[in-house]
C-alpha cells in the first residue's frame, strides 16, 4: 500500500509541478490574446448574469424568465452560482495563506494576475460546451468538455477518462476533502464527536442533491452570495481595521511579486521563483479555469447564445480568483504588517485564523465612538471558522452536480442512485478519517481532467475565435 501511495504522491508532484502549469497558464495567455482580452467584457458578463441572456427575448417570454425556466434546466445566473459553488471554497481562505506563507506577500500578485489570464480559457471552454450541447426528450441540456470529445473530436476514449476523472475528484476533493474541512473548522470551536459532524453533514448533503438539479442550483443561488458577502464583511473589517498600513501591505505585495527579498518582517517565503509558483499554482487551481468542471454547469443553463453563456460563465472566474482570492490576500498581509509577531512561527495554514483573530472584541466597546446597544462583539476565530464550513458545504452540493453530470453521460439517470449512496458516503467518512491520500489522489485526478479538456480546446480554438 505504501509502494502505491508513494506512486501516486510522485505522479501527482510531477505532474502539478510544472508541467500542468506550464500547459494551464499558456492556454491562459494564448486565449487571452486570441480572443483579443476578453476579460474586458466582464462587466457585460456580469450584467448578463443578473438580466438575463437572449433566450429569454423569444417572442412571448419576458425577459425575466430566463432566471425562473421550465423543466430541469437552469438560469444561467443559477448556472453561475453552481459553479461558483463548486470553485468558491476553503482553497480561498486556507490556500491563500498557505500561498503567502510559502511564496511571501508576492505570491498574491501572482494568483490574482493568474486569475485574470484564466477568465479568457474559462469563457472558451464554456462557449465550446454549450455550443455542443445534447437536448433529452423532455427538452433538458447535457453538455460538458466529455460530450464535446466524443460527438465532436470523435475521441471516446477521451471522454470517458474525463468523465471516470470527475466522478472520483467528486468523491475525493468534492465531498470527503470538504467534509474534513467542515469537521475541522467545527472542532476548531467546540470539541464534540466527528462522528456527529460527518452524520449532520451526509443528512444535509441527502436532502439537497435528492432534490435534483433544479434544487442543487436554487440553493447554490442563495447560498453563494450569502456566503460571499458573509465571509467578504469580515475581510473588509479586517482591512479597515489595518487601514493605516494598508498602503505598505499593497507595496509588500507588489514589491515582493518581483523581489527576492522581504518586506514584512516576520513574513515566511523570500524568494522571487517560489513566489511565483505558488501564486501561480494556487490561482490555477482555485478557479478552475481549464479543468472542465465549468462548462458542465454552464451547459446546463437555459440560453440560447453560447457566446453569452460564456461571458457570463467567465465571471466565476473573476468572482473566485480576481475578487475573492486578492481580498483574502490583501486582508492576510495588511494583518501581518500591522501585527508582524503573531505570525513569526505559525504553520501555513494559520496565517487566516490569526488575521481574525483581529477581529476579537469588535464593537465591544465601540469602535472609532460607535457604540452598538446590547454589548456585542466579534468573535473573528468563529467568523472564520463559519465561512469555512459554509464553503465547505457549499462545494460538496456544486461537485455533486458535476459528478451526476458524468455519471448521466457514463452510464445514464439509471446510475445516479447508486452514485449518490456513495457521494453521501464520502461525505461521512471525510469528517471521521484521515484524507492525505485522498487529497493527493484527487490532485492526480484532476489533472486527468485538465489534460484532455485542455487538448480539446487547443483542437477546437478556432472555433472559439472565430465566433469570439
Amino acid at each position: 500500500m505504501s509502494c502505491i501511495a508513494y506512486a501516486v504522491q510522485s505522479l501527482q508532484r510531477f505532474l502539478w509541478s510544472m508541467p500542468m502549469l506550464v500547459i494551464l497558464l499558456g492556454t491562459h495567455i494564448y486565449f487571452t490574446v486570441r480572443l483579443h482580452v476578453i476579460q474586458r467584457k466582464i462587466p457585460q458578463g456580469i450584467r448578463l448574469s443578473v438580466m438575463g441572456t437572449d433566450q429569454s427575448r423569444k417572442k412571448g417570454e419576458a425577459p425575466r424568465e430566463d432566471r425562473e425556466c421550465r423543466g430541469g434546466n437552469v438560469s444561467p445566473f443559477s448556472a453561475l452560482a453552481t459553479s461558483l459553488a463548486a470553485t468558491i471554497g476553503t482553497g480561498n481562505i486556507i490556500g491563500i495563506s498557505t500561498a503567502v506563507a510559502i511564496g511571501g506577500p508576492g505570491a498574491v500578485f501572482w494568483c490574482w494576475i493568474t486569475g485574470v489570464l484564466g477568465i479568457a480559457t474559462c469563457y472558451a471552454e464554456c462557449y465550446l460546451s454549450v455550443r455542443y450541447r445534447m437536448i433529452q426528450e423532455d427538452g433538458t441540456y447535457r453538455g460538458g468538455p466529455m460530450y464535446v470529445m466524443e460527438h465532436v473530436l470523435h475521441q471516446k476514449s477521451a471522454a470517458v477518462l474525463f468523465a471516470f476523472s470527475v466522478i472520483l475528484v467528486s468523491l475525493g476533493m468534492g465531498s470527503s476533502v470538504q467534509s474534513h474541512s467542515i469537521a475541522a473548522a467545527v472542532l476548531e470551536q467546540k470539541e464534540m464527536s466527528s462522528q456527529v459532524i460527518g452524520i449532520t453533514a451526509a443528512l444535509l448533503t441527502g436532502i439537497v442533491i435528492l432534490g435534483g438539479a433544479k434544487q442543487i442550483a436554487a440553493i447554490c443561488t442563495w447560498l453563494v452570495p450569502f456566503m460571499s458577502l458573509f465571509y467578504l464583511s469580515g475581510c473588509f473589517l479586517l482591512i479597515w481595521l489595518n487601514r493605516d498600513v494598508l498602503p505598505e501591505a499593497l507595496w509588500a505585495i507588489l514589491h515582493s511579486a518581483f523581489s527576492s527579498r522581504s518586506v514584512v518582517g516576520g513574513a515566511a517565503g523570500t524568494a522571487v521563483m517560489t513566489g511565483i509558483r505558488a501564486g501561480i499554482s494556487r490561482g490555477l487551481f482555485t478557479n478552475e479555469a481549464g479543468l472542465g468542471s465549468i462548462p458542465m454547469a454552464a451547459a446546463s443553463a437555459h440560453t440560447g447564445s453560447p457566446r453569452q453563456q460564456g461571458l457570463v460563465s467567465m465571471t466565476g472566474t473573476f468572482w473566485d480568483t480576481v475578487v475573492m482570492c486578492a481580498i483574502t490576500g490583501i486582508a492576510v498581509v495588511s494583518s501581518m504588517v500591522k501585527s508582524p509577531e503573531l505570525f513569526c512561527h505559525a504553520s501555513p495554514d494559520r496565517l487566516c485564523f490569526l488575521a481574525f483573530s483581529q477581529l476579537d472584541g469588535l464593537f465591544q466597546n465601540g469602535v472609532s465612538g460607535l457604540r452598538i446597544p446590547g454589548g456585542f462583539s466579534v468573535d473573528g476565530s468563529l467568523v472564520l471558522s463559519a465561512a469555512l464550513v459554509l464553503f465547505a458545504f457549499a462545494t460538496i452540493i456544486g461537485w455533486n452536480f458535476y459528478g451526476e453530470c458524468a455519471v448521466r453521460y457514463l452510464w445514464g439517470s439509471k446510475g445516479l442512485r447508486q452514485y449518490h449512496i456513495l457521494y453521501i458516503s464520502a461525505v461521512y467518512l471525510g469528517a471521521v478519517l484521515s484524507l492525505d491520500l485522498v487529497w493527493t489522489m484527487s490532485d492526480l485526478f484532476n489533472s486527468f481532467m485538465a489534460i484532455p479538456n485542455l487538448l480539446c480546446l487547443w483542437m477546437l480554438r478556432e472555433v472559439v475565435i472565430k465566433e469570439r
